[in-house]
């Protein structure tokens, strides 16, 4: 997929349910921080836009979300006319870290806009190192293809989303426990010669691997990064 198609994503998801913004929570999501061409070619292999309606509630997210899968969803006429499709889902879909919200980043230009140039719906889109650690927990082979990639190509820390895995809810503390493990066995990022590159307000050296996933038992410090933008406005359902 190209930024653009997750702009006009974007922009329908909105005209369908009548919202103002909506939340990208799949692997498109990384547009929303990079363009397509400094991506690697698996970060943009899906033709599918994971979007999260914003409501109060999750009763009313599934509705939602159901709503868009209805009209653009997989083998709907606007897939067929456009080559991608929108999937509608709830708030069970993805697992995420404590703070999510805060680091979303967001998209909203002309293309975002209804034709008459207003509103300009917004788009927010899950920051990349929490989109890998969504990706992380629900361990398909494509999404650990997605990870690696960007890992490999410097976009993403591995100190950060190991730190972030140690965050989520604790129900699912065994599937990041499991994605722990898979991450300590990434090599080099290009143009590092360590497990990676230190972090926002972290010193070269950073947390030891021990450290980074003893936070699964409790056992180290949360450490916190700097959110990359400004957080939408209004309520979300399980918040």
């Amino acid at each position: 997929m190209r930024r653009d198609q997750l702009e006009h994503a974007i922009r329908t998801a909105c005209q369908i349910i009548g919202h103002p913004a909506v939340i990208i929570v799949g692997s498109q999501a990384i547009l929303g921080s990079f363009g397509e061409d400094e991506l690697p070619v698996e970060a943009t292999m899906s033709v599918e836009v994971d979007v999260l309606p914003i409501s109060d509630n999750n009763t009313v997210t599934a509705e939602l979300a159901d709503l868009i899968e209805g009209v653009a969803g997989e083998w709907s006429p606007f897939e067929e006319q456009h080559g991608f499709s929108i999937d509608g889902v709830d708030l069970d879909t993805a697992v995420l870290p404590a703070g999510w919200r805060d680091r979303l980043v967001r998209v909203q230009n002309t293309n975002t806009a209804a034709p008459s140039g207003r509103p300009q719906f917004i788009g927010w889109c899950l920051e990349p190192e929490d989109l890998c650690v969504a990706k992380l927990c629900a361990h398909r082979e494509k999404d650990l293809n997605f990870v690696r990639a960007l890992h490999a190509a410097g976009l993403v820390s591995a100190i950060v989303i190991a730190d972030r895995l140690g965050q989520v809810d604790a129900r699912h503390q065994q599937a990041a426990a499991v994605a722990l493990r898979w991450m300590a066995s990434l090599p080099a990022a290009v143009g590092t010669t360590s497990p990676d590159k230190p972090a926002p307000g972290m010193d070269a050296a950073g947390p030891s691997w021990e450290r980074v996933t003893g936070r699964i038992d409790g056992s180290a410090q949360e450490r916190r990064t700097p959110p990359r933008s400004q957080p939408p406005p209004g309520r979300y359902p399980g918040r």
